[in-house]
């Protein structure tokens, strides 16, 4: 039997991997379906501290996986694709196939962006493509942008996006916005936002390196037609990745987990939460990554004072 399972990786996991680790917890990582997480689909990372100047993501997450496993972290490849959280042990299934015995568990299993599902949004995600305005603004100075998405979260993107951008341009499938009014007058009183509503995205449009435009059809006369850019940012809201837990700790109505407090405990005692799975708000690798700190300190302090009879890890 763990004494602890973190379930998930990118910067929350990675990080809660490292905490653990350094306090001879022997954490097992699971690594989940896209190992790294997000990180490790876009390019140059600015805003993460100790790199001034810059680092992919790939090789960040590559650096904090390796400095896991310095300090005594194990990693299995694969998704877990359910748990039995109702007593411990908990008991964490991999793949409909192996099962592990955990003291404690540490959910960091991410949120994952809504995409539109058109030809070429996954093939230029990173190149032109993005779905985190804060994260990508920067590289978008005195070019024209699009956001699309007709919520509060497209209306603050593009509000942050025209710090840096000469034109941004918000688009819409229907004639309305979903967006609270407050955000939409924030939005409109804003001389370098313009507006495109009504319209259905069919195509990103790349010149086969980067992003060129996206190409819209008109929802009234049906009339197909680019619109020129340099960059799409896709905000129509992201999906919290709690379908495995089965409604076993508590959740908000958008799917996020909640957690007690100031800590990373949720409605399961000895079941910790870092990461985006349950920060709906910022979204951000430091975060992910503090949480995750804060998730392995947690979690010590827990198994300090809560103990189980041994148990040998079962594999089947």
């Amino acid at each position: 039997m763990h004494k602890v399972i973190i379930l998930g990786t990118g910067p929350a996991g990675f990080t809660a991997a490292i905490y653990a680790a350094r306090a001879n917890l022997n954490p097992l990582v699971i690594e989940g379906d896209q190992p790294g997480g997000q990180l490790t689909m876009t390019t140059e990372v600015e805003n993460f501290p100790g790199f001034p100047d810059g680092i992919m993501g790939p090789e960040l997450m590559d650096n904090m996986r390796r400095q896991a496993e310095r300090f005594g972290a194990a990693f299995v490849n694969g998704q877990v694709t359910s748990v039995d959280l109702a007593q411990r042990s908990f008991r964490v299934v991999v793949d409909d196939s192996k099962e592990y015995l955990a003291e404690s568990i540490i959910i960091s299993t991410g949120a994952s962006a809504k995409k539109l599902g058109i030809p070429g949004e996954v093939e230029m995600m990173g190149h032109g493509v993005s779905a985190c305005a804060t994260c990508d603004g920067f590289f978008f100075q005195g070019k024209s942008v699009l956001v699309v998405g007709g919520g509060d979260s497209a209306m603050e993107e593009a509000t942050f996006l025209t710090k840096f951008a000469s034109e941004v341009t918000i688009v819409h499938r229907r004639s309305e916005l979903r967006a609270s009014k407050v955000m939409q007058d924030r939005a409109r009183r804003n001389p370098k936002i313009k507006w495109l509503l009504n319209v259905t995205p069919v195509e990103v449009a790349t010149d086969g390196s980067k992003v060129s435009g996206l190409v819209v059809k008109d929802n009234q006369t049906g009339e197909v037609r680019t619109i020129p850019a340099d960059g799409i940012f896709v905000a129509i809201g992201h999906t919290p990745n709690t379908g495995f837990l089965a409604n076993q700790v508590e959740i908000d109505d958008r799917g996020y987990i909640l957690t007690k407090g100031q800590s990373t405990a949720t409605s399961v005692e000895g079941v910790f939460a870092c990461g985006d799975v349950m920060d709906p708000h910022y979204r951000q690798a430091i975060t992910a990554a503090g949480s995750g700190c804060k998730a392995a300190l947690d979690a010590e302090r827990f198994l300090e004072s809560n103990t189980v009879p041994a148990q040998t890890q079962i594999i089947v």
